[in-house]
Formats: structure tokens, C-alpha cells, sequence
């Protein structure tokens, strides 16, 4: 079996959970501080950044980190750039620790039009999925955000979503489509059903060997997203914290959806602190990462 094919495998078939380690620029300064690193720790964007590559290198070379529980991992471009040891990211995720790699492509958001956030202009995407492709990345992953029930806004951002993925897939790549309904939104259950229903129907325009993949908020209404999950072309559903923490996430959301698995980013990090020694981190991390695995895969 090829390697893209153990992949596929995995990432279909596995039980486990996705790692989102994909904090991007706006989203750092937040991370390191719960990390335990203040702003006043570091003097410009090029130090910003290595903290945070050393606290994901700290993450994915710690014992509990492994492709038994976490099936795959979302990076940050700047993350999938760089090394562990010396050997590429992508490379070492596979290769050391059975850890499926993707990276994040999107470039931020635009200002909220028609309830909804679409996905800045990413003019050098192409050379993006071509560099990734050469590292060994399997998939990408896109977000854009949905606050208000607009029929209009819920179907750009769907559109979107699809066009972008169409353009990773002529890479060889598996798309990861992010369309976030934002947990404070005043109609997070219409949002997500006309989601839901938009999705499908593109789904269904997709040619039989297209492969896709999902990636929501765990929604208000259980298995709303069960038809989507068992479409031949979606290798697998997935589910963001959106912000719960990581117990309502767990137990009172993700794990009564059947055929969803976790991609968490907050609550998978949320306990971890630079001043931990190893061994005190790695016993938080496999705390963490035991209580997602077990809703991802045992279900009520």
C-alpha cells in the first residue's frame, strides 16, 4: 500500500482525532499567553512565531502525541516549513509518530457581509498546495465564519468553500472545508441547518472519486451532519470546540454525533504551560488528548 493510500486509510477509517495546531497570526499572542508566555516575552512577529513553533515541536514530540489517539494534525504554513530534529515537519509527524499532516491555507477573513465572513484573496495559493504537496502534507484545511441565518451569505460562503477545494484536490491534496457557525451566533441552529443543506447539495454535484472532508461546529441538533458523513466522497466529518470548553465539548456535544470525530485547537491546548517540566506536560497533553479520543470514538 502507498503511503497517500495508508493515509486515505487512516484518515477514513481510524478511530482517533484531528489536532489543530494551526494558530495563525491574529490567533497567537492569545495561545502563547495561556501557554504561560506574555506579549512582554518577545519583541517582534519573527520571535512570536518560534515560540509558538517550539511549543507545537514541545506538543508533537511528547510520548502521549501519537497516531494511536491523534489520527492526523492541521499546521500552521510556518510549521509545516520548518523541522523537528532536523527532519520536515510533515515528515516527522508520518514517519516518527503515525500522524497524518495537513496545513492550514486560508489568509484571514474579510469584514462580515450578509451575516457571514468569507476568506481573503489567496493569490499564491497554487505555489502553497505545490510546496505541500512536495513535503508530504495529505490535506488542507480553509475556514470562514457564519454568524446570521442568511440564505444569501450561508451559500457564498459554501460556494466558496467548494472552489477553493477544487483548486487542492488538482494538487492531489484532500481539502478539509471549514465553514465555522460561530457558538454566539443568535440562530446557531437555522445557521447550521441551511449549512448543512448547501453543503449537501454541492457534495452531490462532486464527481464519484472526488474526496472531501468536513470540518463544522458540533451542532445544536445531534447527527444533523450523519447523511453528509456517509456520502462515499466525504472521507470524514469533523468537529471544531468553536470556544466550549472541553468538557461540554466532549461530552454533551460531540460525543451524541455519530459519525463526527474531534479537530480541536483550544480545548486540546488548553492546559498545557511553558513552565511545566516534560514529564508534568505530557501527563496534561495524555489527559487531554485520552478524554477527546474517548468522544470521538464511544458514543451515547
Amino acid at each position: 500500500m502507498s503511503t497517500a493510500d495508508k493515509m486515505m486509510s487512516q484518515m477514513a477509517d481510524k478511530g482517533g482525532f484531528i489536532a489543530a495546531l494551526d494558530q495563525s497570526g491574529g490567533s497567537t499572542p492569545g495561545a502563547l499567553k495561556q501557554y504561560g508566555i506574555a506579549e512582554s516575552e518577545y519583541s517582534d512577529e519573527s520571535q512570536m512565531f518560534a515560540l509558538m513553533h517550539d511549543m507545537r515541536v514541545r506538543i508533537i514530540t511528547a510520548p502521549s502525541f501519537t497516531g494511536d489517539k491523534v489520527i492526523g494534525a492541521i499546521l500552521f504554513e510556518r510549521t509545516m516549513d520548518g523541522d523537528v530534529n532536523g527532519e520536515p515537519v510533515p515528515a516527522y509527524l508520518w514517519r516518527e509518530r503515525g500522524v497524518v499532516p495537513f496545513v492550514k491555507i486560508d489568509k484571514g477573513l474579510e469584514a462580515e457581509a450578509d451575516g457571514v465572513q468569507l476568506m481573503k484573496p489567496m493569490p499564491d495559493l497554487d505555489a502553497l498546495l505545490a510546496r505541500a504537496a512536495k513535503l508530504g502534507v495529505y490535506g488542507t484545511k480553509e475556514r470562514s465564519t457564519i454568524r446570521l441565518p442568511s440564505e444569501s451569505g450561508i451559500r457564498a460562503i459554501v460556494r466558496q468553500q467548494f472552489a477553493v477545494a477544487e483548486q487542492v484536490r488538482k494538487h492531489g491534496l484532500v481539502p478539509i472545508l471549514e465553514p465555522e457557525v460561530l457558538i454566539k451566533s443568535p440562530d446557531k441552529a437555522a445557521c447550521e441547518q441551511l449549512l448543512h443543506d448547501y453543503v449537501l447539495e454541492e457534495l452531490q454535484k462532486l464527481p464519484e472519486d472526488a474526496r472531501i472532508m468536513l470540518k463544522v461546529t458540533i451542532p445544536d441538533v445531534a447527527d444533523l451532519y450523519d447523511d453528509i458523513a456517509r456520502d462515499p466522497r466525504m472521507v470524514r466529518v469533523v468537529a471544531l470546540s468553536g470556544g466550549y470548553p472541553l468538557d461540554q465539548a466532549c461530552e454533551k456535544k460531540l460525543r451524541h454525533n455519530q459519525r463526527m470525530i474531534a479537530s480541536f485547537s483550544r480545548a486540546l491546548i488548553g492546559d498545557l504551560r511553558h513552565q511545566m517540566d516534560d514529564a508534568q506536560f505530557d501527563a496534561a497533553l495524555g489527559e487531554v488528548i485520552e478524554e477527546i479520543y474517548d468522544a470521538s470514538v464511544h458514543k451515547v
